[in-house]
């Protein structure tokens, strides 16, 4: 029977070997027990007489015992079995290949973003500890090494994006207006250089001839100039052309503000080719091809002055020369046209004009001082008036300021000793005239108590 049994506990058991060891166990406590000699019979029977035999309270106790023990034993093994069964059942195998992200998952350091789980401080952290002293280099050290830029250092670099239309117009437009003030193109050129135009960079032509249409003759003088200076370092021919076919289409707009816009433009772009900005056959793209007559106004205006006698050399002064650019012997030739043409005309109104387009209030007192010089060497009775209503046009209109006035008279009296020697009467004809002059108010009696006289001049 006891056969039979290991068998079956065996054939059950084959599987859990610590079960099986536990059942071996009681079969050996079992064969320890001793048996009562009512258990056996027959002849195998073995009776010890002087053997003190346990009573059968005993023996159920003691199975009792064994039993409990058992289960006790069989609990814990099913437990520790349950759990190694449910652990190979849910565990999942990876296979991570070594310096693989994917190890990172497994690693047992703190990974909630603080740090690189490397020691603080260096390894010199501590309570009440600053940390490590700084290791400090010598750039100019011819022993010192850049270990980044050996391995390969990291560049980063920063991008400025292109100006969109609002930033371009605040930026450019200062720019070119200041330019009109200074007229320093080396100055326009370093502040261009420092913005990011891109694909704007023929808006800087357009703006240019489109500012200096409303303004003056000098202004597009000075713009002319710009793009001669801009083309090849800035700027290229293609953007000047591209900047002149965006003004063409433009053009019926720019008539209601600027009625002469057509001739104005045409005067640029015949400016512009004489300068090599544009190219020579730019009008040549355009013939056959225009259908607004503003347009083909402006071409022919063009073609008109590239066709004259050696246009290409007098355009150089298409604009006029304006201004301080203007040499001195030249703008003293021009006021002493306009007082002859005054004193043949007698037109204020025009001579007034033409003071203004020279665009030299600086130089003003040059004007009086030579006014007054034609009043007193004229053999005409009438010219000293005439001037003198001329300098009074000019007074009251604001044209002539005070101190130009002063300083031109103030110049006529230190000069009367050598304009004497060429004008015998010098002396009582700046007399007779500083006196009408301020009979009439144009210069102050202080000016006119310095007018020196022949009598002083003798005693002298």
């Amino acid at each position: 029977m006891v056969i039979q049994i290991f068998a079956k506990e065996y054939h059950y058991n084959k599987s859990h070997p610590y079960l099986f060891f536990i059942f071996l166990s009681e079969i050996d406590l079992f064969l320890s027990l001793p048996v009562a000699p009512e258990a056996v019979s027959g002849k195998d029977r073995i009776v010890d007489q002087e053997r003190d035999w346990p009573s059968s309270v005993d023996r159920e106790q003691q199975e009792a015992r064994l039993r409990a023990k058992a289960k006790r034993r069989q609990r814990k093994s099913s437990s520790r079995d349950s759990g190694r069964e449910s652990f190979s059942e849910n565990v999942v195998v990876v296979v991570v290949r070594p310096g693989s992200p994917t190890i990172r998952v497994f690693d047992r350091k703190c990974r909630s973003g603080k740090g690189r789980g490397l020691p603080k401080k260096g390894g010199s952290g501590g309570k009440g500890v600053w940390g490590a002293p700084p290791v400090v280099y010598d750039l100019e050290d011819p022993s010192y090494e850049d270990e980044d830029a050996q391995e390969g250092e990291t560049i980063y670099e920063t991008v400025v994006l292109e100006l969109d239309d609002e930033e371009f117009n605040k930026t450019v437009t200062p720019i070119i207006q200041e330019y009109f003030e200074h007229g320093d193109t080396n100055e326009v050129l370093a502040l261009l250089e420092g913005l990011t135009l891109g694909r704007r960079k023929y808006e800087i032509p357009f703006l240019a001839v489109n500012l200096s249409l409303d303004g003056k003759a000098s202004h597009r003088e000075l713009t002319s100039c710009l793009l001669t200076n801009l083309v090849g370092k800035c700027l290229s021919s293609g953007d000047v052309a591209v900047a002149f076919d965006a003004l063409l289409e433009e053009l019926p707009e720019l008539i209601l503000d600027t009625p002469a816009a057509p001739q104005m433009l045409g005067q640029f772009i015949a400016r512009a080719i004489a300068d090599h900005v544009l190219p020579a056959d730019y009008l040549e793209g355009y013939k056959g091809k225009v259908d607004c007559d503003h347009v083909r106004v402006t071409l022919n205006r063009a073609a008109v002055l590239l066709s004259m006698k050696r246009g290409v050399l007098r355009l150089d002064n298409v604009w006029g020369v304006g201004g301080g650019q203007r040499p001195v012997k030249e703008l003293v030739k021009e006021m002493n046209l306009l007082l002859e043409e005054y004193l043949f005309s007698e037109d204020a109104k025009e001579a007034e004009r033409c003071v203004r387009e020279l665009e030299v209030p600086h130089f003003h007192h040059e004007l009086v001082y030579e006014a007054v010089v034609k009043a007193v060497e004229s053999m005409n009775r009438e010219s000293p008036k005439r001037i003198m209503k001329l300098l009074k046009s000019f007074w009251e209109s604001g044209l002539v300021t005070a101190d130009q006035m002063i300083q031109g008279f103030k110049r006529v009296f230190s000069m009367t000793q050598d304009l004497h020697l060429d004008i015998p009467n010098c002396y009582p004809a700046l007399e007779s005239f500083v006196e009408l002059c301020y009979l009439e108010g144009v210069i102050s009696k202080q000016l006119h108590d310095h007018c020196p006289t022949e009598q002083v001049n003798n005693s002298c």
